[in-house]
This record gives structure tokens, sequence and C-alpha cells, in this order.
């Protein structure tokens, strides 16, 4: 029985085997740039995270500042909306999840998981309804039956612990990834 041998590689087999690699190393290369396009921008990298000064911030009032591209509202609650928020039952709530990216993606609604430190409320200012800025309510300005926000296009309330009570908004307000890095900064994400 005759036992079959390999043939030896020939020239045009080389030819074959380095032109395949050229391309590929060349399409490779071809589809870097678009591949590279998906990125983020240098601007919104700049932006993940920003260390925001609270220390002007007075009882009461609600400051925007701008975080990825979104309005970010730092609110310093009176006892007054503290008090309310915490006395709304979960069960009451249209969204029961508390949309805390500090936390699990299944805590309750409850203010206390709606914020660090009860006075300091921290929110992305962006309507779960349709992308919308809601607009604060103040004394001396009322928004809405509920005291937080109220997005003027749809109808969505929210109350001042930035859950979402009345309208077509699905969700409360998310709270971003933040922490507090001294008495009167926060870094958020």
């Amino acid at each position: 029985m005759a036992t079959a041998t390999k043939p030896e590689p020939t020239r045009r087999d080389f030819l074959y085997l380095a032109t395949g690699a050229v391309g590929a190393v060349g399409a490779a290369f071809a589809a870097w740039p678009f591949i590279d396009q998906m990125n983020p921008t240098s601007a919104v990298l700049a932006l993940a995270s920003i260390e925001v000064d609270i220390s002007s911030i007075q009882l009461g009032q609600q400051v925007v500042f701008k975080w990825r591209g979104h309005p970010l509202f730092v609110r310093r609650r009176t006892p007054k909306e503290i008090a309310e928020a915490r006395a709304v039952p979960v069960s009451e709530l249209i969204d029961p999840v508390a949309r805390n990216a500090n936390l699990p993606d299944s805590a309750p609604a409850t203010d206390a998981n709606r914020e660090f430190k009860p006075e300091w409320l921290v929110l992305v200012g962006v309507c779960t309804h349709l992308g919308c800025t809601p607009t604060v309510s103040t004394p001396q300005s009322p928004q809405g039956d509920y005291g937080g926000w109220l997005c003027h296009c749809h109808g969505s309330q929210y109350d001042t612990a930035g859950r979402v009570r009345k309208g077509p908004a699905p969700q409360n307000l998310a709270v971003p990834p933040y922490s507090f890095t001294s008495d009167t900064k926060i870094k958020v994400g």
C-alpha cells in the first residue's frame, strides 16, 4: 500500500498566502476609521464626570448644570419638601422603582433611595416621556400639584423627590451616579 505524500509547497502557494495576508491587513486598516468614529467624541469624554460646587445654593433653590449633554438638577430641599416626599407611600407611585444609578435596579422609590443626604437632590433633568426638560416648582412660580417639576409638553408631574406622580411619563427622573467629595462639592459621573 502506497502512502500519500504531501506535495511540496510551490511559489504559487506562497504568493496566494502572502496576497491573502496583505489583503486582510489592508481591509483592517480601511475599516479602522469607520470603527473608530463610533467612539465618543472628546467633548463627551470630557463631560463624563463633573464636579459641582453646591456651596452657594440656598435652601429651596435649584441650580441646573450640564452633564453629558443633559440638564442636571441639583436642588437643596426644604424640610417641608423632604417631609412631603417621605410621606408618600411607594404603592401610590406610578413608578415604584428608585431609578438611582447608585443603588440596585430593584430598589424601591422611597425618598431615602432617591438621595444621599435628605437636603440634596441630584437628578438628570430629562422627562421620561419624550425627553423634554421639566420646569421646577418654586413658591414664586408653582408648577403642578406636587411641588416638584412639571413637563409642560404633555403634563407629566414629578414630586419633590423627582418621582412621577401624574401624566404620561412612565418612569421617575433618573438619579445619576454621584458622590459627595466634601460638604460643598459633588462629583457626578
